[in-house]
């Protein structure tokens, strides 16, 4: 095993923020990212769908309460407009009221539906490229992904505003305020959005790792059953870009675990040599001074471990 200096070693940490409230959480942080990757090691599988999961609630609701901050404000923007009920098709509830029931529009005006398509329209510019580029990683076409991903917002839309002109026509009759209506629409909206796009999501963001092994095993199958070349040869030629995009996305996520990595067996190298320095001439001395030795070799495995990572992230990037 290469020989490392403390400095080293050191180099590997950070530093903290001068900053104490900073600090206090940039160490809870760094705990936390040491636990993560030690579960992410032994249940790759489970951490990576949890990971998911997290990180797409977590983009997903933050836009949502980014739409309720627009729709809160931005309507009295185009005050002007809001005259009375505006959009199609316009039928009256009778339950409601008459009010009227309306799917491209609203009750309240033509400029509380101007305001609201500007707030969906700004989160989903939000929620895409954190979506593709932190929860998935993914490194697919971005035109490709851009494009279904526009047509799957207007088609979802489609459905969360024919069932919100449902509930609006109430919200208007019952004189319910425009701060409290335009709650319950993000909630309707953003939360049928969600829970639709976590699927849609599936299949424009795809496993990378599953797709390169389906585009493999077609191409195996074409070579078995001798069909034409120009077939073989685009199969091959498509699994080829796959397996370096799974490359490319596996890569990247080890070299990011293994930095984490490197940093939190550093942290715990530099405690436990505290904790021996402390110990001498007692008891415990010899027992501090074994573990500080055993934490310098995990931290110097861990650094080894990341510049291998480094190094293969960097090659397969190229």
């Amino acid at each position: 095993m290469q020989e490392y200096t403390v400095d080293d070693i050191r180099n590997q940490i950070k530093p903290l923020s001068q900053n104490g409230f900073v600090r206090f959480f940039q160490k809870i942080a760094r705990w936390w990212l040491g636990l993560w990757y030690g579960f992410c090691d032994k249940h790759p599988k489970g951490s990576s769908l949890l990971y998911k999961l997290f990180f797409f609630v977590v983009f997903s609701m933050g836009v949502t309460v980014w739409q309720y901050i627009v729709m809160t404000f931005l309507p009295y923007a185009f005050n002007a407009l809001n005259d009375g009920a505006w959009g199609w098709p316009g039928w009256a509830v009778g339950a409601a009221g008459g009010e009227k029931y309306i799917i491209f529009g609203d009750n309240n005006g033509l400029g509380y539906f101007i305001a609201f398509e500007i707030a969906v329209f700004t989160a989903q510019c939000i929620n895409f490229p954190l979506q593709r580029n932190i929860t998935y990683r993914s490194h697919g076409n971005v035109w490709w992904q851009i494009m279904w991903y526009f047509i799957g917002w207007v088609l979802v839309s489609i459905f969360t505003l024919a069932l919100w002109g449902i509930v609006n026509c109430f919200l208007v009759y019952w004189g319910w305020p425009n701060a409290v209506t335009g709650l319950v629409k993000t909630v309707i909206t953003g939360g049928v959005s969600m829970v639709i796009f976590f699927f849609i999501f599936m299949i424009i963001f795809p496993d990378n790792a599953a797709v390169a092994k389906r585009a493999r095993k077609k191409c195996e199958k074409l070579t078995a059953a001798k069909a034409p070349e120009d077939k073989i040869a685009a199969a091959s030629l498509k699994a080829e870009t796959a397996e370096k995009r799974a490359a490319l996305t596996a890569a990247e996520k080890e070299y990011a675990q293994a930095k984490s990595q490197a940093s939190a067996k550093a942290i715990r190298y530099f405690a436990s040599l505290d904790t021996a320095e402390k110990a001498k001439g007692t008891e415990k001395e010899k027992e501090a001074a074994d573990t500080a030795e055993r934490n310098y070799a995990e931290a110097v495995q861990a650094i080894c471990t990341k510049e291998e990572k480094e190094k293969t992230f960097y090659e397969v990037k190229e």
